[in-house]
């Protein structure tokens, strides 16, 4: 049987930025193949458990050589769904994108809503647990630790979220239109680029500054929290560039999918 403490130690071991790599490719193959099976609910599907997984991913820091300070996971998670809803934007139209961005909030609500309620459960005491039990005694701790949802960060979060997406949908469909369905490489990266800046700045201004219980400053916001990691983001949405070529080759037509 495979130990996946075994698997984790072995990449633990390998330079990060491979691993960066490994996940990109999992990610973007994985949003492929979710459409080939399923066609849009596929697709759908992906958003609601990259969102759920990226909010996540943020709370692990990693140290990249080509950055000074640690640096937080969830970018090409997060970064990934908006290779969804340009695939969706484009085979399958305006409305379908904007689904998927309605079930990734509601997805992510839901779960901190469930893991809410979980957590409200007495914790395990000692004398209740006994030798056998010992082993969950610290699971509430550290599940709290991961699902108690910090208000300010949820709240600008989400407002990034939904105004970053809806302008991604509406700049790919208007270029679209601008170039008569020609460059998709374009309206990909494009649309793709600008949101993911807007996405950025909503969401420091708002954690950093607007709900921080002590703001930061103008230089750190700016340099750190708004630059610090959107070259990140530019070089995820322009590796994904040849995946929403070969998004051409998975589509499920929406009539095949009703029929089924």
């Amino acid at each position: 049987m495979l130990d996946p403490t075994v698997v984790i130690s072995a990449l633990n071991a390998k330079p990060p930025e491979i691993i960066w790599v490994l996940l990109l490719v999992v990610c973007f193959s994985s949003i492929l193949l979710m459409q080939r099976l399923f066609g849009t609910t596929g697709l759908y599907v992906y958003v609601a458990l990259a969102i759920i997984g990226a909010n996540l991913q943020v709370l692990k820091l990693v140290q990249f050589s080509v950055y000074a300070d640690p640096v937080a996971l969830g970018t090409i998670l997060f970064a990934s769904t908006y290779l969804c809803t340009d695939i969706l934007a484009e085979h399958y139209g305006r409305a379908a994108a904007l689904k998927a961005v309605w079930i990734g909030f509601t997805s992510l609500l839901f779960f901190n809503v469930i893991m809410a309620l979980t957590l409200g459960f007495t914790p395990l005491m000692p004398e209740q647990a006994g030798e056998k039990l010992a082993w969950a005694l610290s699971t509430h701790q550290h599940m709290a630790a991961l699902f108690t949802p910090i208000p300010a960060l949820f709240a600008a979060g989400m407002i990034a979220y939904f105004v970053s997406q809806f302008h991604d949908i509406w700049l790919f469909r208007l270029l679209s239109h601008l170039t008569n369905g020609r460059h998709l490489w374009l309206r990909n990266n494009a649309s793709t680029w600008l949101s993911a800046l807007i996405d950025n700045t909503i969401f420091s201004v708002l954690a950093w500054v607007v709900f921080a219980v002590h703001p930061i400053g103008l230089e750190p916001l700016i340099f750190t929290f708004i630059l610090g990691t959107y070259l990140l983001r530019i070089i995820v949405s322009t590796l994904d560039t040849p995946f929403v070529y070969l998004a051409r080759f998975s589509v499920r037509p929406v009539v095949a999918e009703a029929a089924a």
